[in-house]
């Protein structure tokens, strides 16, 4: 079921899968990086007003399934 979200001007379902892929898929996400990363990408999304729906960190890329409002 598709959830809709409101702005003052329009209705909108937005969804976008996104994944970042390490050069040469190298396993160096896991530990400290990987909590560094997905803070970071947390601090990023609520600057840019971009819900995270899931996140998923794996040693090679990363995976996000995020709202984008429509600017």
């Amino acid at each position: 079921m598709a959830r809709y979200r409101r702005q003052s001007h329009v209705v909108y379902h937005c969804n976008y899968h996104i994944v970042w892929v390490s050069k040469y898929r190298f396993r160096i996400m896991e530990g400290v990086l990987k909590k560094l990363l997905e803070q970071d990408v947390y601090l990023i999304s609520e600057w840019k007003h971009v819900q995270i729906e899931e996140m998923n960190i794996q040693k090679d890329h990363i995976q996000l399934v995020v709202s984008i409002p429509p600017k």
